[in-house]
């Protein structure tokens, strides 16, 4: 089976944070992993942002830098998804950054994981295809 993670499932891997050990049980599950481009700029702010706040050191963040990438399948190019995360921002009042995460989930027809609890709340009256990362299970 093929997820999209965001980056709130992704920077678990590298910082200990809640559900973790999901995100780690996402990485060994075998399954395919796929995420817009998007991803590896907003690992890298937050671990940034990590660092600023003394909560990380400096060579950690560059440990992740140069990591981030190597767990996906596909980091797919924002172009093509621009037009659709574009109409889902104003759709559901949203910031366009999560939207390209749902572009791609919808154009592949394939779940989208996230801890992200602003975009879970906002998705949940909808059809979307959306699981909460501490709800995740392998199939």
């Amino acid at each position: 089976m093929t997820l999209v993670l965001d980056a709130s499932v992704a920077l678990k891997w590298y910082v200990p944070e809640e559900h973790a050990e999901i995100a780690e049980s996402i990485l060994c599950s075998g399954e395919q992993l796929i995420a817009p481009q998007l991803l590896v700029a907003e690992v890298a702010n937050a671990s940034w942002k990590l660092v600023r706040r003394g909560e990380l050191d400096p060579s950690q963040h560059q440990r992740i830098a140069a990591a981030i990438t190597r767990p996906f399948d596909l980091l797919a190019p924002l172009s093509p998804l621009l037009p659709r995360a574009a109409a889902l921002s104003l759709e559901l009042d949203h910031p366009i950054y999560d939207c390209f995460y749902l572009a791609l989930s919808e154009s592949w027809a394939v779940p989208l994981v996230t801890d992200d609890r602003r975009l879970l709340a906002k998705l949940e009256p909808t059809s979307f295809e959306v699981q909460a990362l501490q709800s995740w299970r392998p199939n």
